[in-house]
């Protein structure tokens, strides 16, 4: 995603490269690495995915496409939030079910975890989801600016190998994008149990001037009582402990 800044406050333009350098929505998919499935899904599953997915999918846009994001659920909602790859949609759907009045964006590419978000969504009857299954990059351009105002990043691939680095979600590119989508005042927030990420990710969210760390911590109980726990952390903390971290958006400068 471009590096290119306003002179102002560090915040990106909204047409974004890769992180791995090569180009994103607004020229050709950017090159994607992970899994895409898993484990063959039951019956149920897959009758989630081929009747309720298609309703609360939302399409890959094209490069000049800005999307309404208020216009993509079918009641008024007062706030749009985004968790990049949701896992197993636990956290995505607590949120849900505790915010009615939010609006909801989950992007993941992972068959067997959209069909487990899909299972939440059908067993508690929320309405207020919305899937993005593909790439987030490619969702990124099209997401209006200052139209979030939270944004998650919880336990991404670490890509622990220096030869990946550049695969890691959390880097300069993606920060500046999502430094564009998110309103001033607005929250990032993201978590790790891996110690190479944990410092990568410090590095990176500390050096971006378009954020302000509120806190990063391995005690949960300083969290936000509205910070539910993934499945995934829940597991990890039987090892080592994860690192969390909220950050605010500052105020985008005025021009002069």
């Amino acid at each position: 995603m471009s590096k290119s800044h306003d002179g102002k406050d560090g915040a990106a333009s909204a047409r974004p490269r890769s992180c791995d350098g090569e180009e994103g929505a607004a020229s050709a998919r950017p090159r994607f690495h992970g899994r895409r499935s898993g484990k063959a899904l039951r019956r149920n599953a897959l009758g989630l995915i081929d009747n309720l997915l298609p309703r609360l999918a939302i399409a890959v846009p094209e490069p000049t496409d800005r999307l309404d994001l208020l216009s993509l659920f079918p009641r008024p909602v007062r706030e749009v939030w985004l968790e990049v790859g949701f896992g197993g949609g636990e956290h995505l759907a607590h949120l849900a079910e505790a915010h009615p009045d939010i609006g909801l964006i989950g992007g993941e590419v992972f068959r067997n975890g959209i069909a487990s978000l899909l299972g939440h969504v059908q067993t508690r009857g929320l309405d207020n989801v919305r899937i993005f299954p593909e790439d987030v990059r490619l969702l990124l351009p099209a997401l209006p600016e200052s139209a979030l105002t939270r944004v998650f990043v919880l336990f991404p691939d670490p890509w622990p190998k220096t030869r990946h680095a550049e695969r890691r979600f959390v880097c300069p590119d993606n920060l500046d994008a999502i430094a564009h989508i998110l309103s001033d005042g607005g929250e990032l927030r993201v978590a790790s149990d891996d110690p190479i990420y944990v410092d990568w990710a410090t590095k990176h969210l500390d050096a971006h001037p378009a954020f302000e760390k509120v806190l990063a911590t391995t005690q949960r109980e300083t969290l936000p009582a509205d910070w539910p726990a993934t499945r995934y952390e829940q597991k990890c903390l039987a090892g080592r402990a994860p690192t969390f971290f909220l950050y605010r958006r500052r105020l985008r400068q005025l021009p002069m």
